[in-house]
């Protein structure tokens, strides 16, 4: 199917949150690990997202070249063509970009979507983040406020973070403090600056322990009830009731988390949740199994010519493609959007 609209964008989070499930949003950072996100999703039955950040779209520029306008739209053209073979919606977004890398990144995009958008297209990504967690809360909210207007005009949806995700990715670094936990005082805050939707739809990443990465059992101190303190907040602030569920969550940081952690974050209203990590390594794991079973026709070992079979990179590629792949339909499992698509 193509990628999916606005409309069609709008439908799937207003469907996830009606239907109490989530949707993966798989970084990529090649043509390869965008395959294998697609595959994943259409092998699941679920419609889901794809995301680049920063340094993956700097890659996906050429990691001489460094340009992450330039390797967004090509990610962005390139899956628009592939997207069509596979029966499911992917929506394209863009994740984590601080305040440092907005004018390089976030607002370019969004200008170069206002432009397709007055042609009569759609936007090139349908969502992009704006990491405000490294500045004070009202700076991160003004600047949320300014950016929810650009946004809308692309008829593209923003997210926010509120609160901060601990540990690094791709430069942008958390400490794992206090501060993981945002709280009903921030919710309140960001309903005040940004409204319910009337401004512009939006997205809010709020923290309850989330870190970057994957760790032991034990190290990472998650609490899914912050999110519903939060949303009663909001609601209450809104006039609503104690039952509403006013903001679209986000779940940064979900690589690692245990089922009943995944599972208590959706029922509190999460309907996206990154998974980076884990189908980084989902994709290399076989490559390194293939390189050492292999070694001997991928390597010129004592003078001989090989194995073209072995070291074409399609070979050991395919094999990379479906552990991510499969790996994908995992997370979709998890968060109960298998066999969601319409």
């Amino acid at each position: 199917m193509p990628i999916a609209t606005p409309d069609v964008y709008a439908d799937m989070l207003d469907r996830a949150k009606a239907g109490s499930f989530a949707y993966p949003a798989i970084n990529v950072s090649s043509s390869q690990t965008l395959n294998a996100a697609l595959k994943g999703f259409a092998d699941a039955g679920s419609d889901g997202i794809v995301q680049v950040s920063t340094g993956g779209a700097e890659y996906l520029s050429g990691h001489s070249v460094k340009n992450m306008v330039s390797g967004s739209l090509a990610l962005a053209a390139y899956a628009e063509e592939v997207a069509k073979s596979y029966p499911v919606n992917i929506a394209l977004h863009t994740d984590h970009c601080p305040k440092g890398k907005l004018d390089g990144f976030v607002r370019p995009l969004l200008a170069a979507s206002t432009e397709r958008v007055k042609s009569g297209g759609n936007p090139w990504f349908q969502s992009h983040m704006w990491d405000g967690s490294a500045v004070p809360l009202a700076e991160n909210l003004e600047i949320a406020k300014e950016l929810l207007a650009l946004a809308k005009a692309a008829h593209v949806i923003l997210e926010i973070e509120v609160g901060v995700v601990g540990g690094e990715e791709d430069g942008v670094e958390g400490a794992i403090d206090e501060k993981l936990y945002s709280t009903p005082e921030d919710a309140i805050a960001t309903v005040q600056a940004l409204g319910a939707g009337e401004n512009g739809r939006y997205l809010t990443a709020l923290t309850f322990g989330n870190v970057h990465g994957v760790y032991k059992p034990g190290n990472v101190k998650l609490r899914p009830e912050i999110l519903l303190e939060a949303q009663q907040a909001a609601a209450k602030e809104l006039g609503l009731g104690d039952d509403a569920r006013p903001f679209d969550l986000v779940f940064h940081g979900g690589s690692g988390s245990l089922p009943e952690e995944i599972a208590a974050a959706v029922d509190n209203g999460v309907i996206k949740m990154n998974v980076d990590t884990d189908t980084q390594y989902a994709f290399t794991r076989p490559i390194a199994d293939w390189m050492l079973t292999n070694y001997a026709g991928v390597l010129k070992v004592d003078g001989e010519v090989g194995n073209k079979k072995q070291y074409d990179p399609r070979a050991w590629g395919k094999a990379a493609e479906a552990g991510m792949a499969a790996r994908v339909v995992e997370a979709c499992e998890a968060l109960r959007s298998a066999g969601t698509h319409q």
